[in-house]
């Protein structure tokens, strides 16, 4: 027989375990209770019969076995709870509260105890014959006479009985109601993975917009649930992007493709009919092929770099060197155009990373600084370290800059605003950047350059950070 699903859950079984623990831990405590108890008892009650022993034997030694008689006369009278007798050498009783020593050796020696546990028989308020437990005490007093002092424990143990019986109640009633908690939060995991498990069956059945529901507690199920919305949040982006990147691919390489294809074709047309420049056709057509291969180049580096989670051979490098070497290859380039190209560099810095992907991101940078920023514009080349640890490369030019509501759109796959249709590129540029960023454990930031100034500006401040090096 298949028991319900409810309790064949996980928290359910821990609770049954963690009863299991604690029934075992709540068994040797009370044996611990029972044994401490018991023992207390029996100690106190030896100590008071002792205490009554040496109290005879010193009347005994003053004035002899007359006053012992008398004594024990008086005592049994009244109402100790001890019980007594005393005997002639020989054992015969002389006196007290019970007709013979349930302690059979009287043959010890002069001041030795005998110590035994027995029991004494006693009639009920109805009339019927009961036992009791009892302990006791018997020695030989100087003169050979052999005197026993007893006592009756049936109301120790009783107060022992009813603390142990107590102590189980409790742990019976603890037990029951941890069953009652683990079934009731059972009940609630059990409610929580259903639905998690619903979404999952859904997003398997095709359904991308359902989310996980976020109750607010700030448990580890709301952990879990914002975990799985976030991460459903990034395959939906990612397979919006793959539609999209399709469909970009298509429309921005059909043009350089059908170009290169018509001059193919102008070519091999104009060397049949022994006219036109053949050469420059040729040299036309190389150009766009290395458009179309520069553009699959860089899909390929960002679903490698995104593939593997992170950049291959790191090591640990001097980040102002690597922007060195890119401040002295585009200074030239920005010269030429008629830009001003400033650079500043914190030195003693350490950058754990793959320097040719990072080479490859910052040259990014400065190729979009170089050819959105108008002639007598200025671009700015930055290493420095933040006060957090982080070591951040930051390109800053004096162009049209980014809108607020387009950055978090300008860095994915194909994406070129208006203002840049008309410049010659893909829309991966960025997007290799924040790729590198990511897989190096960093991040990539945009905000807006040194502002309006005249003719130029806002500008745009892009800035590649990445984590503080071991």
């Amino acid at each position: 027989m298949r028991l319900p699903r409810l309790f064949r859950t996980t928290p359910f079984r821990l609770t049954l375990l963690f009863l299991a623990l604690f029934a075992a831990a709540a068994s040797a405590f009370l044996a611990y209770i029972y044994l401490a108890t018991a023992g207390e008892a029996t100690r106190r009650t030896d100590q008071n019969i002792t205490r009554e022993m040496r109290s005879l034997v010193a009347a005994y030694d003053r004035a002899g076995v007359d006053a012992v008689n008398q004594s024990l006369i008086e005592r049994a009278a009244s109402e100790r709870p001890f019980l007594y007798l005393l005997m002639k050498p020989d054992g015969t009783r002389i006196s007290g509260s019970i007709a013979e020593s349930p302690i059979e050796d009287a043959g010890a020696a002069v001041g030795v105890s005998t110590r035994a546990s027995f029991s004494v028989t006693d009639e009920d308020a109805q009339g019927r014959l009961v036992k009791h437990p009892a302990r006791g005490i018997q020695e030989r007093l100087s003169g050979g006479e052999i005197l026993f002092v007893g006592a009756d424990i049936s109301e120790d143990q009783a107060y022992v009985v009813k603390i142990t019986r107590a102590l189980w109640g409790a742990g019976a009633l603890v037990i029951v109601l941890g069953l009652a908690g683990g079934l009731l939060v059972s009940r609630n995991v059990s409610r929580s993975m259903g639905a998690l498990n619903d979404v999952v069956a859904a997003v398997r059945n095709g359904d991308f917009d359902a989310r996980a529901a976020v109750r607010g507690a700030r448990d580890e199920f709301d952990e879990l649930s914002e975990g799985i919305n976030e991460m459903l949040d990034r395959l939906q982006r990612s397979m919006a992007g793959h539609r999209h990147a399709g469909d970009a691919i298509a429309h921005d390489l059909r043009s350089p493709l059908t170009r290169l294809r018509a001059r193919l074709e102008t070519a091999y047309l104009d060397v049949e009919a022994g006219k036109g420049d053949a050469e420059e056709a040729l040299a036309q057509a190389l150009d766009d092929t290395d458009g179309v291969l520069k553009t699959f180049g860089a899909v390929l580096a960002i679903a490698r770099l995104q593939a593997a989670g992170q950049a291959p051979d790191q090591h640990l490098f001097d980040p102002a060197e690597l922007a060195a070497d890119l401040a002295e290859l585009y200074e030239p380039t920005c010269e030429d155009k008629g830009l001003e190209f400033g650079a500043e560099f914190a030195r003693n810095l350490q950058v754990r990373g793959n320097r040719e992907f990072l080479a490859q991101a910052l040259a990014n940078l400065l190729d979009n600084a170089v050819k959105y920023t108008p002639a007598g514009g200025a671009i700015m080349l930055r290493v420095r370290r933040r006060s957090s640890g982080e070591i951040e490369f930051s390109v800053t030019d004096t162009g049209p800059g980014v809108p607020d509501e387009d950055r978090a759109r300008v860095v994915e796959r194909f994406v070129r605003l208006e203002n840049s249709r008309s410049e010659p590129g893909s829309g991966l540029g960025l997007s290799l950047v924040a790729a590198v960023a990511e897989a190096h454990g960093g991040r990539l930031e945009l905000s807006e350059g040194p502002g309006k100034v005249g003719e130029m500006g806002p500008g745009l401040r892009v800035a590649l950070i990445l984590p503080r090096a071991a």
